[in-house]
């Protein structure tokens, strides 16, 4: 990511902070929007040209979305459309990102209810990564981008909330260059930022009680200094004990860690 787009990205997420009326509504079309513009290059040429005005892309957007679109939705995108990106593919997902900030913003507010919108898609990020025929048929880009999505839609259909359903059906349908697990672990950095989170993958022989995992994150919340969720993954491999991963850091106090750490020692 280049520094124009670090800039740009940032000052559209701020634009966030101010606006009214940020439901699933909203999210839905500023998805609906990085597709249209992913889909075209001329159009996703004209609004993120540099050397164009300001005022004339922020017009394309009016013609293009405004018909249709709430007006807050409009407005951060004549917003983010305003800002220098490096390139088109920026732009699109700088918009992506937007709306993927929404949706947490939204499920965070209240009005969608509470929801686990972390846990949701770390549920679903399990379930593609266990199952190599659903990731392949739903990271193929030789799919039908709308199949793609109805496919979500009936497999989550009861089991995740609005929010979640929303999110995965669409970053599906626009994959890019990545796999569709990179796209969702994106996705929950993105989620985990927006609600000022940190999330810890923990790994366990055995499910963690209610107390265990209450007292994990209070640890963690301290060390971190920030709020942290848990995503848990129960693994018989680690024979016993816990392995927390945050970030690129990794606390690793399993019995097999423990176990293999002994062999080395034998070994030399």
């Amino acid at each position: 990511m280049g520094s124009a787009t670090t800039q740009a990205q940032r000052a559209s997420n701020a634009e966030l902070s101010g606006a009214k009326g940020l439901d699933l509504a909203v999210a839905s079309q500023l998805f609906h929007s990085a597709r249209v513009v992913g889909s075209s290059s001329h159009l996703s040429g004209a609004l993120a040209d540099p050397s164009a005005s300001t005022a004339s892309r922020q017009k394309v957007v009016e013609d293009v979305f405004g018909p249709t679109f709430a007006p807050v939705t409009v407005s951060l995108l004549s917003f983010a459309v305003q800002q220098r990106w490096s390139s088109a593919t920026d732009l699109i997902a700088g918009i992506e990102e937007l709306a993927i900030r929404v949706v947490a913003i939204s499920t965070n507010s209240g009005s969608e209810g509470s929801t686990d919108l972390e846990g949701e898609l770390f549920s679903v990020s399990r379930m593609v990564t266990q199952n190599p025929e659903l990731e392949l048929a739903l990271g193929s880009r030789l799919g039908d981008a709308t199949s793609k999505g109805a496919l979500v839609d009936t497999l989550l259909a009861g089991r995740v909330s609005a929010g979640t359903a929303l999110t995965v059906a669409s970053i599906v349908q626009q994959p890019g260059e990545r796999r569709v697990r990179e796209a969702l672990s994106r996705t929950m950095r993105i989620v985990s930022d927006e609600l000022n989170r940190t999330v810890a993958t923990v790994t366990t022989a055995t499910p963690l009680s209610n107390a265990q995992a209450a007292q994990l994150v209070r640890l963690l919340s301290v060390k971190y200094g920030r709020e942290v969720s848990l995503n848990t993954v129960v693994d018989s491999s680690v024979v016993g004990g816990l392995r927390v991963q945050i970030a690129d850091d990794v606390i690793d106090a399993s019995v097999a860690a423990r176990l293999a750490e002994l062999r080395q020692r034998l070994a030399s």
